[in-house]
């Protein structure tokens, strides 16, 4: 009796330590639990001044050719109030609100209704149904990659329109662009604020949901993991990839359209501003199914980071430097738009590199040659919320030895030549590449700490093989 007492309770106490394995797992993996007070304190900063901060950028081309200070200057000094800037505002518009509606709508239906067919015909191109990652509940979704096809439509659609149809100018989106700011808000709060509410009353996986209390962190941060409508409609692939990035190049072209109707011509600035972007966002897509596994979709909840930051920020922020052009033309001369070139390819190479080798390494579970030689990594463990012990290998070989996030440098070198294409005269179009240093300075920061908490001693092993984040012997 003595001996099975004994042994019951060893049973217990085996359990109870799983369970608290599980338990630190899952508290530890992706979002936070708790909220401390500077996470607290930068919430409600970004809540208050994130939308007023796209506002202010747009408004200064609006009504001051691009200038950040002369708005000030003149609030300062008395010449104007808020409210005389916010009634030369345009206001939203039934056109606005009608353009917007058919746009999402449209992406809506490219993505939910037309299975894709590209990776049919297109070598080397990853499409159709895919698996994501191991959620933190042991979840794995299957996701509808589409992207590609969405994009290649839409801009048929749209060069078809621009040269044969003419039912709208190709200028139409930036003579509605404050209007649909409006409407971009709308959309993005309102995503939101849904997506809040189904983590509460439905949740596509209460196990995947993360709950802290803090009405403002979980509004932000958002509480599901991978919120759903029905078998296909994933709210992070859907605002992550679409309407955002299909309509930045779409955005780029309404600009140099702009430029061509005001100077009748465009400068190589802008094509410059085109062609680099352009692709940037043609690699998104291409590698769409590679996206599935970054930190977007394997470690971020959907809130109103996600929700709001695509709808607005992404659109409205990551195109400055083609609004900028379009109000200070900038005819670069010669060697200085090879160099902006140079410097932006070269930054794609890095970046697409870097990727490419950690997707080979993860693909071919290691069984690949990185450099010409066979890669060296780390083996890490991490436990699932459901007790099961997964395994992951970490590479240091490639430019992986280099830097544990060599890929955010080449993303920096192409940021600052979208930037250098704009001259010197102003600041604006350079807040790009000040937002993505801070950006994926900090996504390094936020990325390591939840590997260390993911894999414990594994990633101190990791971290003493490849010391260095971004820059090699400095950062």
């Amino acid at each position: 009796m003595a001996a099975h007492q004994e042994k019951t309770l060893a049973q217990e106490r085996k359990h109870k330590t799983t369970q608290n394995d599980i338990q630190t797992s899952q508290g530890q993996w992706g979002r936070a639990w708790e909220v401390d007070w500077f996470s607290l304190a930068s919430i409600l900063f970004l809540l208050l001044f994130a939308p007023l901060i796209a506002y202010y950028f747009i408004m200064s081309c609006d009504q001051y050719q691009c200038s950040l200070t002369d708005p000030l200057i003149d609030l300062l000094t008395g010449n104007k109030h808020l409210s005389d800037i916010w009634n030369k505002t345009p206001t939203l518009t039934y056109r606005a609100a009608g353009i917007y509606s058919l746009w999402v709508t449209f992406q809506v239906i490219l993505y939910m209704f037309i299975p894709d067919f590209c990776h049919k015909f297109l070598p080397g191109y990853v499409g159709g149904v895919q698996e994501g990652a191991v959620t933190p509940a042991g979840v794995v979704n299957k996701y509808q990659v589409n992207g590609l096809q969405a994009w290649i439509i839409t801009h048929v659609l749209w060069f078809a329109n621009a040269y044969y149809f003419h039912f709208f100018s190709p200028t139409i989106i930036f003579d509605n662009w404050i209007p649909l700011l409006w409407c971009a808000n709308i959309l993005g709060y309102a995503v939101s604020t849904f997506a809040m509410i189904k983590g509460y009353l439905f949740p596509t996986n209460a196990k995947d949901c993360k709950f802290t209390g803090n009405f403002f962190y979980d509004y932000m941060m958002g509480i599901e993991f991978n919120p759903r409508i029905g078998k296909w409609f994933d709210f992070k692939l859907f605002f992550n990839g679409r309407p955002g990035i299909v309509a930045w190049t779409l955005i780029n072209l309404s600009y140099a359209a702009k430029q061509q109707e005001l100077y009748g011509q465009v400068t190589n600035s802008m094509i410059l501003v085109n062609v680099l972007q352009g692709i940037y966002v043609l690699d998104f897509f291409w590698n769409e199914a590679w996206y599935l596994k970054t930190i977007d979709i394997c470690h971020d909840h959907f809130g109103w980071y996600l929700g709001w930051g695509d709808c607005v920020w992404l659109p409205y922020l990551y195109t400055l430097q083609g609004l900028y052009l379009v109000y200070h033309p900038v005819q670069l001369c010669t060697a200085n738009a090879i160099g902006v070139l140079m410097l932006g390819l070269l930054g794609y190479y890095i970046f697409r590199v870097t990727n490419h080798q950690k997707d080979l390494f993860r693909r071919t579970n290691g069984n690949c040659r990185i450099w010409g030689k066979k890669p060296e990594y780390i083996e890490c463990s991490y436990m699932s919320v459901d007790g099961t012990k997964y395994y992951s290998k970490l590479m240091t070989s490639g430019f992986w030895g280099w830097a544990r996030h060599f890929n955010y440098t080449g993303d920096l070198m192409g940021s600052l030549a979208y930037c250098l294409a704009c001259g010197f005269e102003h600041i604006l179009p350079y807040f790009y590449i000040i937002y993505m240093t801070i950006l994926l300075t900090h996504r390094c920061i936020r990325d390591e700490h939840r590997c260390f908490s993911k894999y414990g001693k594994d990633w101190k092993h990791y971290t003493a093989a490849v010391p260095y984040r971004l820059l090699p012997g400095i950062f």
